[in-house]
C-alpha cells in the first residue's frame, strides 16, 4: 500500500507547487512585466495623485452636479457584484425599471436610455453610452452653471471606442474631469 501512496503523494506535492506556487508566481510577474497598470487594478488618480477608483469599476455619485453610472443590484459594492438575476417576465423587475424611468423623469417624449434604468450583467459597469451620458448632460450643466456646449465637448474628449459595440463614455474619468474643473475652452 506504500508503494502505491508514495507516488500520489509526491505527484500531490509537485502539482501543488506547480500549480499554487510557480504558475502564480509566473502569471504575476508576467501581468507586472508587461500589463502594470491593468494588473495592479487601473487605478484612477486627482490632479493631486490620490487615487479616486478604478476606470474598470462604477462607483456612487450622488447630487445634481454629478455624471450617474448604471444602477447597480449590489450597490457598487465589489464583493456583491453581478445582476440581479431577475428574468425579463419578472413583476420586480418591471417595478425597478418603472421606479428609474420616474426617477429620471422620463416621458414619452423624452425616453430614459435603457443602460440608466437596467443594471449591468456585472452591476459595476463603468461606462454610458454617448446617449446616454448625453441625457444627463443638460442637467449637470445647469447644476454647475456651465455652457451645454462646452459639456458636450468633454463629452467627446472621453469617448471611448471599445473593439466591439458603441463608444462609451468612463463616467468616474469625466466626473474626475469636472471636479478638476478641465473643461474645454469655450468656442469663439
Amino acid at each position: 500500500m506504500l508503494k502505491q501512496l508514495r507516488p500520489a503523494f509526491v505527484l500531490l506535492v509537485l502539482m501543488t507547487l506547480i500549480t499554487g506556487g510557480a504558475y502564480p508566481l509566473l502569471v504575476t510577474a508576467v501581468a507586472q512585466l508587461a500589463f502594470a497598470e491593468q494588473a495592479n487594478g487601473s487605478l484612477v488618480r486627482d490632479a493631486s495623485g490620490q487615487v479616486r477608483g478604478s476606470s474598470l469599476l462604477a462607483q456612487r455619485f450622488e447630487g445634481v452636479q454629478w455624471f450617474h453610472p448604471r444602477p447597480s443590484a449590489g450597490d457598487y459594492e465589489t464583493v456583491a457584484s453581478g445582476a440581479s438575476n431577475l428574468a425579463p417576465s419578472n413583476p420586480e423587475l418591471a417595478d425597478q425599471v418603472r421606479a428609474r424611468v420616474i426617477e429620471w423623469a422620463g416621458s414619452p417624449t423624452k425616453p430614459v436610455p435603457m443602460e440608466l434604468v437596467t443594471t449591468s450583467a456585472s452591476g459595476l459597469d463603468p461606462h454610458l453610452t454617448l446617449a446616454a451620458a448625453r441625457f444627463q448632460a443638460s442637467r449637470v450643466a445647469a447644476a454647475r452653471g456651465i455652457q451645454p456646449e462646452r459639456l458636450e465637448r468633454l463629452l467627446i474628449e472621453h469617448l471611448e471606442a471599445p473593439l466591439v459595440g458603441p463608444a462609451v463614455v468612463n463616467v468616474l474619468a469625466l466626473n474626475l474631469a469636472l471636479a478638476d474643473n478641465r473643461l474645454p475652452a469655450p468656442s469663439e
